[in-house]
């Protein structure tokens, strides 16, 4: 995809997911939400939303099941931006059941999906900013932030999607090494859930069809994007932030 520069949509609402059980950073997650463990002296909750405060967010749906309380105690401090809660202590959901429940809060405009534990280093332009400009809502259902599995930080996988010029994006296929990693971030339009599974279920799914339909598209990140799912990849990232 070519990018251009054009006025960013004013897309005011997010759904950060926040409502997993965080199996892989323990033990920092035995006695707190992974959202909540700090990272460079800050909670990973407060990261994604000052990011989407500085990208003009104004309201921001949060999902919770372990540890719920403790979350619903910490948004109740935040000012920018305004924090609603999506419950889910009764069942834990996946990602893409999180965000059905939460349509409701969502509303009927294309909203930003940020993965609570999502942190990067903007490169030229935030990319949040970058997003918002790229996306299409004629052509586009999902439009994912991508990164670089040769610049991300912590991230030793082999990758999630190719991408054609024109943004277009595809799974990696078996025993193929892909370029890119999806990071966390991405912009959809409410038509993407249509006829989603009842219950739990992962967006994976909902990528897959996008990507039948020819309508999930991506972005290449310019800065670095940092895995932080493990203590090792806290560690990597706040070394990393320190040397900003």
């Amino acid at each position: 995809m070519t990018e251009t520069i054009s006025p960013a949509l004013p897309i005011e609402k997010a759904m950060v997911l926040s409502a997993g059980l965080g199996k892989r950073m323990r033990p920092l997650t035995d006695n707190r939400p992974k959202p909540l463990v700090e990272v460079d002296g800050k909670p990973l909750l407060q990261h994604a939303f000052d990011r989407l405060a500085e990208g003009g967010v104004s309201t921001a749906i949060v999902n919770v099941h372990y540890l719920a309380d403790q979350i619903e105690d910490f948004v109740a401090g935040v000012k920018q931006p305004r924090v609603l809660i999506s419950d889910e202590r009764d069942a834990l959901l996946d990602t893409g059941g999180g965000i059905v429940r939460a349509l409701p809060l969502l509303g009927d405009a294309p909203f930003i999906v940020l993965n609570s534990d999502s942190i990067w280093i903007e490169g030229a332009r935030p990319a949040l900013e970058r997003l918002r400009e790229a996306w299409n809502e004629d052509e586009m259902d999902c439009l994912l932030l991508l990164a670089s599995t040769v610049t991300s930080m912590g991230y030793d996988g082999i990758g999630d999607f190719t991408m054609d010029p024109d943004g277009l994006v595809k799974r990696r296929m078996e025993n193929e090494v892909a370029p890119f990693v999806y990071a966390g971030l991405y912009i959809a339009h409410p038509r993407f859930f249509a006829d989603a599974p009842e219950g739990a279920f992962s967006t994976n799914l909902l990528w897959d069809r996008a990507i039948e339909a020819g309508r999930l598209y991506g972005l290449r990140h310019d800065g670095i994007w940092l895995h932080v799912g493990t203590p090792e990849g806290v560690e990597e990232a706040e070394r990393a932030l320190r040397e900003l």
